[in-house]
């Protein structure tokens, strides 16, 4: 039996530390939005949506579903399947175009929800593309020795910022979260090689427009939809078709591997038929490459750790196997990374050690309250002494 090939290493740039991928967990909104119901909202219908995209349907979140609360349920079940305490986590990136807010981060939100005392928390900005550049930072800070433990996440609620009258980019973006947990070890493997690209000359092709510094909110952005996605589908298709398969032959040559040593690429699901051309670029049949837009549509930094996930529950993943993550999007962005698949299955997780985790939670959550009430006990108290400058000085009467 041939064996697979392995990354080459010389003594001069030999790795002491390697990030290997050890939970992985989703979460997805309740509600289903078919085709066959956007074409009662736009001017559209379900066989020229599979057509032109593959897609039939997507998750779309309610008003109590959340990015933080997506990627925070997502969180925990990696962090279940790792078998990893939210104090073991040394840093939280969350990946996403639609944070909860421009500051705080959602991944601080994160953080607390999940009551990760000691972890660093930030947001990574980078559209779809998101999630490949967390994944690659969290693997340099642990093969760095920085850090040990490294959630990422890529979480999206784009239906929040779809113009619902536009059937150009409505029937493409859905809702969603995935999680993964990598941790440091003295074993060869993991997080191989990652490839990080830019081009910002193509901006204006995918943005949402406003809401920025460039053009704040005002009566006019509101009514002319400008804090919505806005995209040139035709150049972005272009774009596309064109960096996946070189990103992908560029990150397996970093790595020291073939295409053959491939088992399977988890590409951005954003449109089957970018996919398609992707694999004939590479001249690999379509079955090696995991997708499940048909079911989820294009949810941004979400996709590839969603798909991931269902590739691993399907058995098509299995110890040892080389995968390549790969993905566009607005910046323009687009970046790959190859991991070597080497996790040891765990015990099944047990009723006890899920209701164990639960309390740990429900403390998390408590004590976030308590700290929240202390606070404000403390700006009741002191903020009276607060120094000049921080507080503005109260106007005397007349």
């Amino acid at each position: 039996m041939e064996m697979k090939r392995r990354p080459t290493t010389n003594s001069r740039n030999a790795v002491q530390r390697y990030a290997h991928i050890c939970g992985w967990g989703t979460s997805v909104p309740e509600r289903v939005l078919t085709n066959h119901e956007l074409a009662r909202m736009v001017d559209t219908n379900d066989e020229w949506i599979v057509a032109r995209t593959g897609i039939s349907q997507r998750y779309i979140a309610n008003g109590r579903e959340t990015t933080a609360s997506l990627g925070t349920a997502a969180a925990r079940e990696a962090l279940d399947i790792a078998d990893v305490t939210p104090d073991d986590i040394d840093l939280i990136i969350v990946a996403t175009s639609t944070p909860e807010h421009h500051f705080p981060s959602t991944a601080s939100l994160v953080q607390d929800a999940l009551g990760a005392r000691n972890a660093g928390a930030f947001d990574m900005l980078a559209a779809c593309t998101g999630f490949v550049y967390a994944l690659s930072i969290a693997a340099q800070a642990i093969q760095a020795g920085a850090m040990n433990t490294v959630l990422v996440i890529g979480a999206e609620t784009l239906s929040k910022i779809v113009n619902w009258e536009d059937r150009g980019t409505c029937v493409l973006f859905g809702d969603g979260a995935g999680a993964v947990v990598l941790q440091g070890s003295d074993s060869p493997g993991g997080v191989l090689a990652s490839l990080l690209r830019s081009d910002g000359s193509g901006g204006d092709l995918l943005k949402v427009p406003a809401g920025g510094s460039a053009m704040p909110a005002s009566y006019e952005t509101l009514r002319d939809n400008l804090h919505t996605i806005h995209m040139n589908g035709r150049e972005v298709f272009r774009f596309a078709t064109r960096v996946m398969a070189d990103a992908c032959r560029d990150v397996v040559a970093a790595a020291g591997l073939t295409m053959d040593d491939v088992d399977v690429i988890v590409p951005h699901q954003a449109n089957k038929r970018i996919i398609e051309a992707a694999a004939r670029g590479l001249r690999l049949p379509i079955d090696r490459f995991a997708i499940n837009l048909d079911r989820y549509g294009n949810t941004s930094t979400a996709s590839i750790p969603i798909a991931l996930c269902e590739a691993v529950s399907e058995g098509r993943i299995r110890p040892n196997d080389n995968l390549v993550l790969v993905a566009f999007g607005g910046g323009l962005t687009w970046g790959a990374t190859v991991v070597t698949w080497d996790v040891t299955p765990k015990a099944t997780v047990t009723g006890l050690h899920k209701m164990r985790r639960q309390a740990l939670y429900s403390v998390a959550r408590m004590r976030s309250i308590v700290r929240r009430g202390a606070r404000a006990i403390e700006g009741t108290i002191w903020g009276a002494q607060a120094p000049d400058g921080i507080e503005p000085p109260h106007r005397e009467k007349d």
